[in-house]
């Protein structure tokens, strides 16, 4: 009986490799045999640090907004008898308490007396001059009984005459940048200390 013969079977032989390798991929061989496991733990690596980044990049943004975010202000309501302009110029007035005192300041990183009401009528477009006596000399003298939110406060405390201004808010009140170490606040001209260094008051024209 004749054998039969079995199912046939394909063999191929092994293609051969292309001659024409590029120089970097056969440096690319040379330096990671292992090209698969090498991309693979590159792959671990950027999943488990996408996290991690992302949390880092988010805190950050949180961390600049703070930084930025600036201390909220409790503004007053205008007193009773206030115009148009002097009610702005005490809303700009309030919204500048806590800032420090500075020497010299005109800005809201640093007020001095004087440099605080420069600044806060310049924001109403009032130029008046940068030290206390030269603001005393401007406008129109206002009686004691008579003064209006926006008016400026003279005191004497360091010597004759005026050495202190701060800006009239209304009923017996007054914002100043008073001494260094302090900052920007509100102080009632009926105490015993700013009643007896009360100078005079006055009111600028424009308003």
């Amino acid at each position: 009986m004749a054998a039969q013969a079995g199912p046939s079977v394909c063999i191929t032989g092994r293609p051969q490799r292309n001659a024409r390798v590029r120089p970097y991929t056969r440096l690319r061989e040379r330096l990671f045999p292992d090209v698969a496991g090498t991309d693979n733990l590159i792959r671990m690596i950027a999943r488990r640090c996408r996290v991690p980044l992302l949390a880092v990049a988010v805190l950050a943004l949180l961390a600049s907004a703070c930084a930025e975010r600036q201390p909220r202000i409790r503004v007053l309501p205008p007193a009773p008898g206030a115009t148009a302009a002097g009610a702005e110029i005490v809303r700009i007035a309030e919204t500048l308490i806590g800032a420090p005192y500075r020497e010299g300041g005109t800005l809201p990183d640093g007020f001095d007396c004087s440099g605080l009401v420069t600044y806060v009528f310049a924001r109403e477009g009032i130029a008046v001059p940068r030290d206390v006596r030269g603001q005393a000399a401007v406008g129109e003298e206002v009686p004691r009984d008579a003064l209006r939110p926006g008016d400026l406060l003279f005191f004497s405390t360091t010597g004759p005459g005026p050495t202190h201004v701060g800006i009239a808010i209304g009923d017996g009140r007054f914002v100043h940048a008073p001494k260094s170490g302090a900052s920007v606040r509100i102080e009632s001209l009926a105490s015993a200390y700013w009643a007896t260094r009360f100078v005079t008051a006055r009111r600028l024209a424009k308003r």
